[in-house]
């Protein structure tokens, strides 16, 4: 029997949609291209030591829709995701009942809206908390959340390697906390 998905609204604290993101110009491959070789590689992307990704549902090595991965995160948590979806620009990860967050995330290419012969990587997440626990650890603490960006914020520089292209500027990181009527916008980097 399939592991529940753990959507948002079944988290504890504030709802979170984040952003990495890193821009590219003269990348040696398409976007397309860039995408479906990161689909066929997603470990390869994460940081070992902080997110280390191990496929337990699926065959082969690229993705397709509806296998799943387990995560040794670092930290007390481990946790599974799904491919919910999946396009040739992109695709998208759901956690898992355990996973210490409640959502999704999506990865995708497309060309940079205004900067020619350039493209764009980002991560894009809408999650909280799995309980007030992990919340309290994640938010308060601040433990989870630096673990979590450096994942990412590697993540897209390694995509930005791959791609043989010209990096322009650091990674960039947008938070965006929703907390029963408040917004609050925070830019890392």
């Amino acid at each position: 029997m399939p592991k529940p998905e753990q959507p948002a609204e079944t988290g504890s604290g504030p709802h979170f949609e984040r952003r990495y993101w890193v821009d590219v110009q003269h990348a040696h491959h398409s976007a397309t291209e860039l995408m479906q070789y990161i689909q066929c590689n997603v470990p390869d992307f994460s940081p070992d030591l902080l997110a280390e990704f191990t496929k337990s549902k699926g065959a082969g090595t690229c993705l397709e829709v509806n296998d799943e991965f387990k995560i040794k995160i670092l930290g007390p948590w481990n946790g599974d995701v799904r491919v919910s979806e999946l396009g040739p620009d992109y695709f998208e990860l759901v956690t898992l009942e355990s996973h210490p967050e409640a959502g999704r995330i999506r990865f995708s290419v497309s060309p940079h809206a205004s900067l020619p012969d350039t493209i764009r990587f980002e991560i894009h997440s809408w999650a909280r908390s799995r309980d007030g626990l992990v919340a309290f650890t994640y938010d308060t603490l601040g433990m989870g959340k630096k673990v979590q960006q450096q994942t990412w914020e590697t993540f897209c520089q390694r995509v930005a390697s791959y791609s043989g292209g010209l990096q322009l500027g650091p990674v960039h990181v947008e938070t965006i906390e929703q907390a029963d009527s408040e917004t609050n916008v925070t830019q890392d980097a």
